[in-house]
């Protein structure tokens, strides 16, 4: 059996080619024997064009029963090791499956962008990529000699496939670029862009339904006999199930024309039926045109809610949409290995951790290689609000216990469906200052939202979700540098002095925080790389309640980290390490200490500081 490893700079195919060779170990002398006598040689006279009749007269036939059976056992035998063979060949192949190939995303820092509040080009008022583009260097300018970029290696965009809604979790086609985005042109120059400065680009992928106005829903709405009619869930009752969050009286059953339809968050997003076998097709197919169009992997939207098995929590988490999300992944992986898929599953840890599948053949999980942690994202935020560091402690105990062994962490602080973090530490710098050392010191592959390393806050909380997708502000002039027209949605308070213009050379600044802690991730690859249940990590007893600490390893790279959440000068408990020297990296707070002793080391950190040795 030959196999040929075929590798493209887009993608990883793997290709088998198994060559069975009359008269090796797959068939016996006598059964080539057998199968070679049995095929006449054609006629070498015809003419061009004539059909060509075999010379039956050289065929050996069989003169005695004997004869006969003999043939016919020795057919019989080669049918056999041909059968056999392909068996191998089979076993062979699934017992070498295709593995992720994500190294580039392990403790990767990713930002999180809404494009409709980014960058306007034009003066509509609304983000575009044009406008992305442009403010590309801000995120990396590609060169790592220069200090004066955020450096971030991702950019997860938030919808931007065409939808009738301002946020575009409703699509009504998903192969086009919503226009008021600019084209696909526009897009693919933006991809450009970003992959020469070193960023990969994930995409949000509303997997589990569409807009009310898809023509996919319209034609499975016209009639019950629409060839369309099986890729919504219809039925002719209302079955009165109601929504397993929130508002327990909000229905999951709609009316129209006469049936009902299921649609988990509202009637104008109808669930895809993924019992569906041309449904799940379909999804497949547009994975692989948007990694064809270039794209480095896919945000899941709604990941636990693809198929609902029946009411209340029914719609949440059933063992088909596991079995779907296995099968779209291994989809995924056979064709593109270093595309990412990042599932948003809501929930609790243990709960998340189901959603890598199992390890056993495949090393970061045969369902998704990484799911956001919003348990540990809530650890981060009351860590940083109370001052203490139980919070943290018991999320990473919990980690190592629950996750596979060196499976891949999407961590955060907030995102666009939660109100921002400078709203809820109430713009406190200092405690802002400490989440965003938190979260880019801790294991995992962060990704922070856009704005959140300015202190951008919420618009009013009243107003709900848009007040959490407010435009960028990049000045304080008309318009805060997002556009020279008049924004989309009004900009969040205290945008004049909030901003990147007025942090970006204040080496005090919030966003100067940012930036040296993502430089410091770069240049100590333990603090991101360090996998949780691998004994990379080690949470110290640090006697103070008010200290989170930790130590870290990946490879050669090793490293002490120690928070200090409260507001008082704090001293750890001595602990044991095995090296005489720490070489402190990086500190918060001047009059951060670490001393010897013969009982080990203790660490001196003033309020809210934060700091990173190294050995």
């Amino acid at each position: 059996m030959i196999r040929l490893y075929l590798r493209s700079p887009r993608r990883s195919l793997v290709a088998v080619l198994t060559v069975l060779l009359a008269g090796t170990a797959c068939q016996s002398p006598r059964a080539v024997e057998a199968r070679t006598v049995q095929t006449p040689p054609p006629s070498t006279t015809a003419e061009e064009g004539e059909r060509i009749e075999p010379d039956w007269s050289v065929v050996k036939k069989p003169q005695t029963r004997a004869e006969a059976a003999a043939l016919e056992a020795e057919a019989a035998e080669s049918e056999a090791a041909a059968s056999e063979a392909e068996s191998m060949q089979a076993k062979t192949v699934k017992d070498d499956p295709v593995q992720w190939d994500l190294d580039w995303a392990d403790g990767a820092v990713f930002y999180e962008i809404f494009v409709r509040s980014f960058a306007d080009s034009d003066g509509d008022g609304i983000g575009d990529f044009p406008g992305l583009t442009a403010k590309l260097d801000y995120l990396n300018d590609g060169d790592p000699e220069t200090h004066g970029d955020l450096g971030v290696e991702g950019i997860w965009l938030m919808p931007v496939f065409a939808s009738p809604s301002y946020h575009g979790y409703d699509v009504v086609d998903y192969e086009t670029i919503n226009p008021d985005y600019g084209t696909l042109e526009d897009f693919q120059t933006f991809l450009e862009a970003a992959h020469q400065r070193g960023i990969r680009v994930i995409v949000d992928f509303m997997l589990n339904h569409t807009s009310a106005q898809h023509p996919w829903f319209v034609e499975s709405a016209s009639s019950p006999d629409s060839p369309k009619r099986d890729w919504y869930e219809w039925s002719d009752t209302d079955p009165g199930w109601t929504r397993p969050w929130g508002d327990p009286g909000t229905p999951t059953w709609h009316e129209k024309n006469g049936a009902y339809y299921y649609g988990i968050f509202w009637s104008g997003m109808p669930d895809l039926n993924f019992r569906n076998p041309e449904v799940r097709e379909e999804a497949k197919r547009l994975a692989k045109l948007w990694l064809d169009r270039g794209v480095d992997g896919f945000r899941l939207d709604a990941a636990r809610h693809l198929i609902a098995a029946g009411p209340g929590e029914g719609q949440s988490g059933s063992e088909e949409g596991h079995e779907y999300w296995q099968e779209f992944a291994a989809a995924v992986r056979e064709y593109q290995p270093e595309a990412l898929l990042v599932g948003e599953n809501w929930t609790d840890a243990p709960t998340i951790a189901e959603y890598y599948g199992s390890t056993e053949s495949i090393t970061l999980g045969d369902e998704l290689p990484m799911s956001f942690d919003f348990p540990l994202a809530e650890a981060m935020v009351q860590a940083a609000k109370s001052g203490l560091a139980a919070p943290l402690v018991e999320a990473l105990a919990e980690r190592d216990e629950l996750y596979p062994p060196g499976v891949l962490d999407a961590t955060f602080l907030t995102n666009h469906d939660m109100v921002r973090i400078a709203t809820v530490l109430q713009r406190d710098p200092l405690a802002l200052r400490t989440a965003a050392a938190l979260l880019l010191t801790l294991p995992g592959t962060p990704f922070i939202y856009y704005g959140e390393e300015i202190g951008l806050a919420n618009g009013p909380v009243a107003q709900g979700d848009p007040a959490k997708r407010t435009p960028m502000p990049w000045s304080g002039e008309h318009g805060a540098g997002f556009t020279t027209g008049d924004p989309w949605r009004a900009l969040a308070g205290g945008w004049q002095t909030t901003n990147v213009e007025a942090q970006t050379n204040d080496p005090r600044s919030l966003l100067s925080h940012y930036r040296r802690l993502i430089q410091l991730r770069s240049e100590h690859p333990a603090l991101g790389s360090a996998k949780l249940g691998t004994g990379d990590i080690q949470v110290l007893e640090t006697g103070d309640p008010a200290i989170f600490a930790f130590v870290a390893q990946a490879g050669d790279s090793r490293v002490v980290v120690a928070h200090n959440l409260g507001t008082g000068t704090a001293v750890t408990s001595p602990f044991p390490l095995e090296t005489h020297g720490l070489d402190l990296r990086f500190t918060s707070v001047l009059g951060t200490t670490a001393r010897f002793s013969q009982a080990g080391w203790s660490l001196e950190l003033p309020a809210s500081a934060s700091a990173v040795w190294v050995w």
